[in-house]
């Protein structure tokens, strides 16, 4: 007989973005607005980088916390960036993805029953890693009136005595929201006020549209009380190489490195050796680009507004967010009918939390031509339903 499930783990649902997926594998001349992932193709130098380092037969473990050259080229980006000052020794550690990232940073700063912030509309893992660390997740709405920005005042009534930190992803997936330097700011001086850490994804932080990303950490005095996550997987279109990394003070980048030690060992050493390249020489290709995406952007927004789909104006990421109110639907009935009715597929808002339900999540990362025809084969399917 099997052993029994652990409870924690059996309570977790399957990812609401993989079901849609799987849907639409089994599909002809579908278009998938689903999926978050860029549709380049990792710049050639990047991809050169890689190679000559598989030739060189650099195929052996790293140093647990990365090869050193990456940690210090990724200190001089967040200095140069962001006025962030990390030492590559100590503060930097180099992760498979920035969800391994994730993983580490809940695992190491969260005792059993210990609380965890976790605004939402969010990308799916949030709170089930928090699950996973054996914390729990208290989730906590934004709104489409605030533009999807969580407020101090709301994250305040949602602290309690169990509160050990709060987990915030802007630039954010699903919904394209951007924090502004104000909201932060309170944030911010709340943390400071009520002693609560600050775990900061940014993976999206180069993704940003006529509006400045703030990292968190480099307002004043969040730097010791932040850990920050980023990686190389949107802006440099490497989502398969698999490479993140995670800036912290000393101590709780020790305990991280503790956690990945025993779980990972290193990250892909290929992945590394390109990653540095990626850093050095790819700043083009990203507002590249940028710029294909912010073209995207503008052409989903544009039409989903005008097929009465109102969306606010995502200015981080390549996801946009409209309502479908006016169809007389909710989100998965629209999704799962938009798939099998016109081979269109998106992903239901609630997949990302009960703040998303009466949305969906459409990503730009897909060819203009393929939006456009997206956007036709959805005013055909309104058309149908009134």
């Amino acid at each position: 007989m099997s052993p029994e499930v652990a409870k924690r783990i059996a309570h977790i649902p399957p990812s609401g973005i993989r079901r849609f997926f799987d849907i639409a594998a089994t599909m002809k001349d579908v278009i998938s607005l689903g999926i978050g992932e860029p549709d380049f193709v990792t710049p050639e130098p990047v991809l050169e980088a890689g190679i000559a380092s598989l030739r060189r037969g650099e195929t052996h473990y790293t140093s647990n916390s990365g090869i050193l050259e990456l940690r210090q080229a990724l200190c001089d980006h967040l200095l140069r960036r962001y006025a962030l000052r990390y030492n590559p020794a100590d503060e930097i550690i180099i992760t498979v993805g920035v969800s391994e990232a994730l993983y580490l940073a809940l695992v190491a700063v969260l005792d059993a029953g210990d609380e965890v912030i976790v605004p939402q509309p969010c990308f799916v893992a949030y709170g089930p890693e928090v699950t996973l660390a054996g914390g729990v997740p208290v989730y906590l709405a934004t709104r489409v009136e605030d533009s999807f920005q969580v407020t101090a005042e709301d994250i305040e009534r949602a602290i309690t005595p169990r509160t050990k930190a709060v987990l915030i992803g802007y630039p954010s997936n699903p919904t394209g929201a951007v924090m502004s330097r104000a909201a932060l700011e309170h944030v911010a001086e709340l943390a400071e006020r009520r002693d609560v850490f600050v775990i900061s994804d940014e993976i999206y932080d180069r993704l940003v549209y006529g509006v400045e990303h703030v990292c968190f950490a480099s307002l004043p005095r969040m730097r010791e009380r932040t850990i920050t996550l980023g990686g190389f997987s949107k802006a440099y279109a490497m989502t398969g190489w698999r490479i993140g990394y995670a800036a912290a003070p000393a101590d709780l980048l020790a305990a991280m490195r503790k956690v990945h030690q025993y779980t990972i060992m290193s990250a892909p050493t290929t992945a590394q050796v390109a990653a540095v390249t990626a850093l050095a020489e790819g700043e083009a290709f990203v507002e590249k680009m940028v710029s294909e995406y912010d073209r995207r952007r503008r052409l989903i927004v544009d039409g989903l507004n005008r097929l009465g789909l109102t969306c606010f104006e995502p200015r981080g990421a390549f996801y946009a967010f409209p309502s479908v109110e006016r169809s007389g639907m909710d989100d998965t009935q629209f999704a799962e009918r938009l798939l099998e009715e016109e081979r269109v597929a998106v992903v239901p808002g609630a997949a990302f939390g009960a703040a998303g339900a009466g949305f969906v999540r459409c990503s730009y990362a897909t060819a203009y031509e393929q939006i456009e025809e997206a956007l036709n084969r959805m005013e055909r399917f309104l058309r149908r339903h009134g």
